[in-house]
């Protein structure tokens, strides 16, 4: 942890300071909004790694923003934590049932909150380690769960080598990875194979890629990556 993106939605000038000041220590990189229309802008635009929503907002309140994050298939997994000064068990049941992660009821103390958010981070965390399947980048994405990939609608047939290979590259993109480290972590240590072939298998992939095939960057002396940058629209 260290890098991750709090989007932090209050209204309240001097709680976002206090907030602000006490999260410094940690590291995360802050956004702030003033109501949750500015949120969820601020959401769609930037993205974040932990969401703390005020529920008594001007305009939109609470309740119907988180509503709005959750029918969002790509932020199912954010963690949302309700900041709110209203107690009332109703109200608890109400934000968790509608899917926060975890509520703190004001006045509460600051390193409080950021306890609940290196947790609710750490959840995540293990979620995505245990949990995480699936990989999309622009129009190609592969499920390993369910052994299949795809680019737009159209559904690629991948030989096991070239679909373990492919499944390595998009769960670590950008990462420079040499002929035999790339082999041996799709098929294990010691496994005989020659630098050719390992080209001839990266070559067939790419052809079956189409238009994808170029996200699969030759590294020249070193290997290959895959990546995202300018990936396939």
């Amino acid at each position: 942890m260290g890098a991750e993106r709090i989007l932090i939605i209050e209204d309240d000038a001097e709680i976002q300071e206090m907030i602000k000041y006490a999260f410094a220590p940690e590291g995360w990189k802050l956004s702030q909004a003033v109501n949750a229309e500015e949120g969820l802008e601020a959401l769609r635009k930037d993205g974040a790694d932990c969401v703390i929503l005020d529920i008594m907002l001007p305009g939109m309140d609470g309740f119907k923003a988180l509503k709005k994050i959750r029918a969002d298939e790509s932020l199912s997994g954010l963690p949302v934590i309700m900041c709110t000064a209203r107690g009332e068990e109703a109200d608890v049941v109400a934000g968790l049932e509608l899917g926060a992660d975890d509520y703190v009821v004001k006045p509460y103390s600051p390193r409080v909150l950021a306890a609940r958010v290196r947790a609710a981070l750490r959840r995540r965390e293990e979620r995505g380690a245990v949990d995480k399947s699936v990989w999309q980048y622009g129009k190609l994405k592969i499920d390993t769960e369910k052994h299949s990939c795809f680019l737009g609608d159209e559904a690629l047939e991948l030989f096991a080598t070239e679909f373990a290979i492919l499944a390595h590259f998009m769960s670590h993109p950008d990462i420079v990875f040499s002929r035999q480290k790339l082999i041996t972590a799709v098929r294990g240590p010691d496994y005989p194979v020659t630098d050719r072939s390992v080209d001839v298998q990266i070559l067939g992939l790419r052809k079956k890629l189409g238009a994808a095939g170029d996200m699969i960057e030759t590294i020249r002396g070193v290997g290959y990556r895959f990546k995202t940058s300018g990936s396939s629209e």
